[in-house]
Parts: C-alpha cells; sequence; structure tokens
C-alpha cells in the first residue's frame, strides 16, 4: 500500500534550517510527482511545494518562496525539503504526498520559536 514517512521536524530558532525528509513506498516513486504540505490545527492543509519526477521542475508557494528547497532522490525514494530562514508562520505539521488523494502518513512537526 502506499505510505509516506515523514522525518526532520523539530524546534528552530527564527532565521534558522531544517531539512524534512519523506521515505515513500507502495508506488512507483519515480513516475510520480511529489509534494509537500503543511498543517496548522484548525486551518486547512496547504501545499508549499512541488517536484517534477525527474526533479527539474519545482513549484512553491509564495510564503516559501525563496526559503524552501525541495529535492529528490529517486534511487532511495525519497523527497526532501529544505527550510531556510525560518519564520514563526511555518510552524505546522509537514507532510509529504503525490497529491490529494493518497493515504497521509503522519507527518512531523515543525515549530518556529525563540
Amino acid at each position: 500500500q502506499v505510505q509516506f514517512v515523514e522525518s526532520g521536524g523539530g524546534l528552530a530558532q527564527p532565521g534558522g534550517s531544517l531539512r524534512l525528509s519523506c521515505v515513500a513506498s507502495g508506488f512507483t516513486f519515480s513516475q510520480s510527482q511529489m509534494r509537500w504540505f503543511r498543517q496548522v490545527p484548525g486551518k486547512e492543509r496547504e501545499m508549499v511545494a512541488s517536484i517534477s519526477r525527474t526533479g527539474l521542475g519545482t513549484d512553491y508557494a509564495d510564503s516559501v518562496n525563496r526559503r524552501f528547497i525541495i529535492t529528490r532522490d529517486n534511487s532511495v525514494n525519497t523527497v526532501y525539503l529544505q527550510m531556510n530562514n525560518l519564520k514563526p508562520e511555518d510552524t505546522a505539521v509537514y507532510y509529504c504526498n503525490t497529491g490529494w488523494d493518497n493515504p497521509w502518513g503522519r507527518g512531523t512537526q515543525v515549530i518556529v520559536s525563540s
């Protein structure tokens, strides 16, 4: 079955960095566009970054553009999210997925606070 296991979250200070990882299984990873999402309690889940099958094409939400970098390694079925210049408003649970239709993993909590 399709599974996503996210990791790398934690506590960071404003201006700091974190690198998230997501290992996917149960489908042909190299043939799938991948996305990172985040959700704050009480708010809808939002997409923050996407990457093409080859990794050559990326897209970002305006709120994270020029701060976050999405990459992937098809040899290990893993997608990454490098988060730089973190802001308190980046505090959320982060998830990866191919889109909106597959089951969700547990996510990884990111807290940005001084």
